[in-house]
């Protein structure tokens, strides 16, 4: 997932967010196989224009990405794209939309990427690190926060773990032992 710049606000319309990446060429007249992050996984194409990063970290803009669900992943035509070398080329690439390009959040949603960087603490106080990344275990997502010396996986569950997220603060606090 795509990790956040601790320099630049997290409401920032410039950042970009990751949503997805091309995973492969379908067919031989230029459509690629996507693999969406967006829920539902179509949500991707109402989120544009796209930025295009490719496996050396080179960037191009694109709009006008459309597509359509095929199996377990969706198939986009992008305008340029023509053939299947074109599209094979593609592979690996990483999709991208600025964050004004998305719908904020409801009341207690997050985006991800807004959680990533965020110090945790715990109700008494006691600092537990930052967190670095996020997943989802099926039952609920789950925060991983990291310091110096250790890794800790914490449930991202309201109330129960997760007591507060504050942005303007730049915290989570959980309802967390520091020794466990």
């Amino acid at each position: 997932m795509a990790r956040r710049d601790p320099d630049m606000p997290i409401h920032d319309p410039r950042r970009l967010i990751l949503l997805g990446r091309v995973v492969g060429a379908f067919g031989v007249r230029g459509e690629v196989k996507v693999e969406s992050w967006t829920e539902p996984r179509r949500q991707i194409f109402r989120y544009q224009p796209w930025t295009l990063r490719d496996p050396r970290g080179r960037e191009r803009e694109l709009l006008g990405a459309r597509g359509r669900e095929a199996g377990k992943h969706l198939v986009a035509v992008l305008p340029g794209i023509e053939d299947r070398d074109a599209a094979e080329a593609l592979r690996g690439t990483e999709i991208l939309v600025p964050r004004s390009a998305l719908p904020p959040p409801r009341p207690g949603e997050y985006y991800w990427v807004d959680l990533e960087g965020l110090a945790v603490r715990t109700v008494e106080g006691v600092p537990l690190g930052t967190v670095s990344h996020l997943f989802s275990t099926g039952a609920n997502d789950v925060i991983v926060v990291r310091d110096d010396e250790r890794e800790r996986m914490i449930p991202f569950v309201q109330p129960q773990y997760v007591t507060a997220v504050d942005f303007d603060a730049g915290t989570i606090t959980v309802d967390w032992d520091p020794d466990f």
